[in-house]
């Protein structure tokens, strides 16, 4: 298998709630391993997600975990993910999905590079950007 770069997102307590969503957005196959299953450290939710990972038709590969008690989550403070091609039919309905229940700072619109552009924040505090490729110049 190449090198490949992927997201990888911590939650506080609803990272399984996150990654269903996400798998409703973008489809795909969802693995999911709790806590539980590899014998849950003190203070830890048995069915707190250890480690989730969702690979979707498109190739797209998202990982999360709920973060364990005790250590510092800040949400949506230090990345943000990047969807990025020349499919816009797909892009824009993952850009709209995305918005339901988060809050949008740009539009997806063109820009003045000339491909559509748009950036949200989902319900879960992520950070996204989508941007479809337009004509070669």
């Amino acid at each position: 298998m190449a090198s490949r770069l992927n997201p990888y997102i911590s939650f506080r307590d609803n990272a399984r709630e996150a990654m269903e969503f996400y798998q409703s957005v973008f489809g795909g196959e969802l693995n999911v391993s709790t806590f539980g299953e590899f014998g849950a450290p003190e203070g830890t939710p048995p069915d707190g997600i250890m480690h989730a990972q969702l690979n979707t038709p498109s190739g797209y590969t998202i990982m999360a975990a709920d973060t364990p008690a005790g250590m510092s989550h800040n949400p949506g403070d230090t990345m943000s993910v990047s969807l990025s091609g020349d499919d816009g039919d797909d892009l824009r309905g993952y850009f709209a999905k995305l918005s339901e229940g988060g809050s949008v700072s740009v539009p997806l619109e063109k820009q003045m590079w000339g491909d559509e552009f748009g950036m949200v924040t989902d319900r879960f505090g992520v950070g996204w950007m989508v941007n479809i490729a337009g004509a070669p110049a």
